[in-house]
């Protein structure tokens, strides 16, 4: 089984030809159609385009109503989408799921929330410079990872809040080559709230078949002073039950830093590359923002991690620092997305998050639902 290649960073391989067509879904094409695009006669953009009709912007965006989920592209027979673009309120990035389904499956292979799927998971924008994933002003979404597929595709998105959300979309594939070889596309989400006592975080269990591993995104909120990222991440392979092949030695340098990510005398230092990267440091404001949060990216993509028969567990340590040079297991808010390429459209997965699962304090006021857009009045 092959995984989907990057395009090459000297561009070498964009001049080559191949027998395939490219497509795209949005609401201006929902089915993707040749020749399907801007015929739109009705749409959220209808009564700004009232003056031009037809071919100006009628159908940008949809509306997704409360609790409903919106089929954002279905594809029939094989094909690989390359590009996903979207964009919605800042608010709505914790409280919508995404959603892939690959090959007619009931069950999903991705199943992330909106914004930790796109490095972004704490209802806060910040940008994200990677060649998997890019996060652009103010909230322009963009996935480059390959999606291929053998017999058909579906893409969703769940509104698990109280109130409608306006989304903006478009979904880019190709059809016609051969997908035989590759692998499905998978990515999970899970969350510990808090870490329990003593407990590492599971990033990723129980997954079998050939594979690799390609990308873990962290959202991580922490819950005491002090450094709090001493733990080590762990790979367990194959046949691995009691140790892990791959053992990392601490956290800031799975994610490409060091030294707590401290350039002395600015603190912690965001930065965003193509592979790795800590883009979002969200510091205390003196009132209704109290701790340190952090989101965190590193794509396996030059050095995928393979296994021939499974991934028993992924997980990561939750370190701190107590008197004597001891180390202090710590008890923080991790939010952790695992993407990973299998020879299977579905795999093992934790239950579906609830809204309360996914839900982050977005630190405007006491109580999250003022000053939320649009406004969220007391429920009964």
């Amino acid at each position: 089984m092959n995984a989907p290649q990057f395009p090459s960073p000297a561009l070498s391989s964009i001049a080559s030809l191949r027998s395939v067509q490219t497509r795209s879904i949005s609401p201006e094409n929902f089915d993707g159609s040749p020749g399907g695009g801007g015929r739109a006669t009705e749409g959220t953009g209808a009564s700004c385009a009232r003056d031009l009709g037809p071919g100006w912007k009628i159908s940008p965006s949809v509306d997704i109503k409360a609790g409903e989920t919106f089929d954002l592209a279905t594809i029939d027979g094989p094909g690989r989408i390359t590009h996903i673009w979207i964009t919605t309120h800042t608010d709505n990035w914790r409280t919508l799921l995404l959603r892939a389904y690959w090959d007619g499956a009931e069950e999903p292979a991705v199943e992330v929330p909106y914004g930790d799927f796109f490095c972004n998971g704490w209802g806060a924008f910040t940008q994200v410079n990677s060649a998997a994933i890019a996060a652009n002003p103010h909230g322009g979404f963009n996935s480059y990872w390959p999606m291929p597929f053998r017999d058909g595709a579906r893409l969703t998105i769940e509104n698990t809040s109280v109130v409608d959300v306006r989304v903006y979309y478009q979904v880019t594939y190709e059809i016609g080559g051969d997908y035989s070889a590759d692998g499905y596309f998978h990515a999970q989400w899970r969350r510990s709230n808090p870490l329990e006592e003593l407990v590492p975080h599971t990033i990723l269990e129980g997954i079998e078949g050939q594979g690799q591993y390609v990308g873990t995104y962290i959202a991580w909120g922490v819950n005491s002073n002090g450094w709090w990222g001493e733990g080590e991440i762990k790979f367990y392979l194959d046949d691995d039950t009691d140790y892990p092949t791959i053992c990392g030695t601490g956290t800031e340098d799975y994610f490409g830093g060091a030294w707590n990510f401290d350039i002395p005398g600015k603190g912690y230092t965001e930065f965003s590359t193509p592979y790795l990267g800590m883009p979002q440091v969200l510091r205390p404001d003196g009132l209704y923002v109290s701790q340190q949060r952090f989101g965190m990216y590193r794509w396996h993509l030059p050095d995928p991690i393979h296994f021939s028969r499974g991934i028993p567990k992924v997980d990561i340590q939750a370190l701190g620092w107590r008197s004597g040079w001891r180390y202090l297991p710590l008890r923080d808010d991790i939010a952790s997305t695992a993407m990973f390429y299998l020879d299977r459209p579905t795999a093992r997965r934790p239950r579906t998050p609830t809204a309360d699962d996914m839900e982050v304090h977005l630190g405007t006021a006491p109580v999250p639902d003022i000053g939320a857009t649009p406004p969220r009045a007391p429920q009964d």
